[in-house]
């Protein structure tokens, strides 16, 4: 009886260790993907600001901004524009690929709605 409590006793430890990583590892913030008319919305903003496209990848903001969309260019370089809760630009600049924007510029909020 108590080698049967024993093993519930670990698989029970081992099911909250494992279902506890894969909440870490899902909520890394700021990497929450849009979906729905969000990613609608951001996609559109984004491709406005660069004028064209192809809209790589958009997820929740960190550090500033809303909402985050990485656009590959017909160049081939890619662009990070960062947009606030309404959708307007409020940055953008070269995403290499680490991750890190190089060359980030700020808009001024008048100049937000090109």
């Amino acid at each position: 009886m108590t080698r049967k409590l024993a093993i519930a006793g670990a698989a029970v430890v081992t099911v909250a260790a494992v279902s506890g990583g894969v909440a870490i590892a899902g909520s890394r913030g700021g990497e929450e993907p849009l979906t729905g008319s969000t990613l609608d919305r951001a996609a559109d903003a984004a491709l406005a600001h660069t004028k064209g496209g192809t809209v790589l990848e958009a997820e929740q903001g960190d550090g500033g901004s809303a909402y985050e969309v990485e656009v590959r260019l017909a160049n081939g370089s890619t662009v990070e524009v960062n947009l606030d809760g309404q959708f307007r630009v409020v940055g953008s600049g070269a995403d290499d690929e680490s991750g890190q924007n190089e060359n980030e510029t700020e808009n001024e909020s008048e100049g937000a709605d090109d």
